[in-house]
Protein backbone atom coordinates (compact mmCIF):
# COMPACT_ATOMS: atom_id res chain seq x y z
CA UNK A 1 0.00 0.00 0.00
CA UNK A 2 2.67 2.50 0.72
CA UNK A 3 5.27 1.00 -1.00
CA UNK A 4 6.84 2.57 -4.35
CA UNK A 5 9.14 1.11 -6.96
CA UNK A 6 12.44 2.91 -6.05
CA UNK A 7 13.21 4.86 -9.20
CA UNK A 8 16.75 6.48 -7.72
CA UNK A 9 18.06 3.04 -7.39
CA UNK A 10 17.32 1.70 -10.87
CA UNK A 11 18.95 4.36 -12.28
CA UNK A 12 22.30 4.41 -10.78
CA UNK A 13 22.13 0.73 -11.13
CA UNK A 14 21.64 1.37 -15.30
CA UNK A 15 23.49 4.07 -15.79
CA UNK A 16 26.78 1.86 -14.56
CA UNK A 17 29.65 4.12 -13.89
CA UNK A 18 31.96 1.56 -12.50
CA UNK A 19 35.63 3.11 -11.72
CA UNK A 20 34.49 6.76 -12.04
CA UNK A 21 31.60 6.55 -9.82
CA UNK A 22 34.17 4.58 -7.26
CA UNK A 23 36.78 7.09 -7.54
CA UNK A 24 33.66 10.21 -6.96
CA UNK A 25 32.18 8.61 -4.03
CA UNK A 26 35.81 8.35 -2.16
CA UNK A 27 36.85 11.85 -3.53
CA UNK A 28 35.81 13.64 -0.47
CA UNK A 29 36.93 11.59 1.71
CA UNK A 30 40.42 11.61 0.63
CA UNK A 31 40.19 15.37 0.87
CA UNK A 32 39.00 15.30 4.52
CA UNK A 33 41.92 13.14 5.46
CA UNK A 34 44.33 16.04 3.88
CA UNK A 35 42.83 18.67 5.10
CA UNK A 36 42.96 16.86 8.53
CA UNK A 37 46.68 16.52 8.39
CA UNK A 38 47.47 19.82 7.16
CA UNK A 39 45.16 21.36 10.10
CA UNK A 40 46.03 19.27 12.95
CA UNK A 41 48.27 16.38 12.74
CA UNK A 42 51.60 18.57 11.26
CA UNK A 43 51.02 21.70 13.45
CA UNK A 44 51.37 19.13 16.64
CA UNK A 45 54.39 17.81 15.26
CA UNK A 46 56.06 20.60 14.55
CA UNK A 47 55.23 21.87 17.67
CA UNK A 48 56.63 18.45 19.62
CA UNK A 49 59.54 18.87 17.47
CA UNK A 50 60.04 22.44 18.32
CA UNK A 51 59.14 21.11 22.21
CA UNK A 52 62.18 18.48 22.45
CA UNK A 53 64.61 21.04 21.18
CA UNK A 54 63.93 23.45 23.58
CA UNK A 55 64.49 20.13 26.15
CA UNK A 56 67.43 19.63 24.59
CA UNK A 57 69.17 22.85 24.79
CA UNK A 58 68.24 23.69 28.41
CA UNK A 59 71.84 24.51 30.22
CA UNK A 60 72.15 25.84 33.68
CA UNK A 61 70.68 29.47 34.71
CA UNK A 62 67.90 29.11 32.35
CA UNK A 63 64.89 30.03 33.95
CA UNK A 64 61.39 27.60 32.96
CA UNK A 65 58.08 27.24 33.74
CA UNK A 66 56.46 24.22 34.22
CA UNK A 67 53.24 22.28 33.74
CA UNK A 68 51.96 23.51 37.40
CA UNK A 69 52.98 27.22 36.74
CA UNK A 70 55.57 26.70 38.79
CA UNK A 71 58.88 29.07 38.11
CA UNK A 72 62.75 28.11 38.92
CA UNK A 73 66.32 28.35 37.39
CA UNK A 74 67.74 25.47 36.55
CA UNK A 75 70.79 24.18 38.57
CA UNK A 76 71.59 20.72 37.84
CA UNK A 77 70.67 19.18 33.97
CA UNK A 78 70.79 15.41 34.06
CA UNK A 79 69.37 12.99 31.34
CA UNK A 80 65.85 12.97 32.08
CA UNK A 81 65.85 15.29 34.97
CA UNK A 82 66.41 18.63 36.12
CA UNK A 83 67.45 20.25 38.71
CA UNK A 84 65.26 23.62 39.55
CA UNK A 85 65.64 26.27 42.58
CA UNK A 86 62.47 27.74 43.09
CA UNK A 87 63.62 29.36 46.21
CA UNK A 88 66.73 30.09 47.84
CA UNK A 89 68.37 27.20 48.68
CA UNK A 90 65.01 25.16 47.95
CA UNK A 91 66.35 22.50 44.98
CA UNK A 92 63.45 20.57 43.47
CA UNK A 93 64.29 17.95 40.79
CA UNK A 94 61.50 17.75 37.82
CA UNK A 95 60.97 15.21 34.80
CA UNK A 96 62.20 17.19 31.31
CA UNK A 97 58.86 16.69 29.93
CA UNK A 98 56.94 18.92 32.69
CA UNK A 99 58.85 21.78 31.38
CA UNK A 100 56.43 23.92 29.19
CA UNK A 101 58.50 27.30 28.37
CA UNK A 102 61.69 28.14 28.81
CA UNK A 103 62.24 32.25 29.32
CA UNK A 104 65.12 33.79 27.94
CA UNK A 105 67.18 35.61 30.26
CA UNK A 106 66.92 39.33 29.54
CA UNK A 107 63.16 38.61 29.08
CA UNK A 108 61.45 42.08 29.55
CA UNK A 109 59.69 42.27 32.82
CA UNK A 110 56.07 43.01 32.94
CA UNK A 111 54.73 46.77 32.90
CA UNK A 112 53.07 46.79 36.48
CA UNK A 113 56.31 45.14 37.92
CA UNK A 114 58.07 48.16 39.76
CA UNK A 115 61.49 47.35 40.26
CA UNK A 116 64.29 49.66 40.98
Amino acid sequence: MFATPAYAQTAGAAAGGGLEAMLLNILPLVGLVVMFYFLMIRPQQQRMKKHAETINSLKRNDTVVLNSGVIGKVVRVEDKEVGLEIATGVTIKVVKAMISEVRVRGEPAPANDSKA
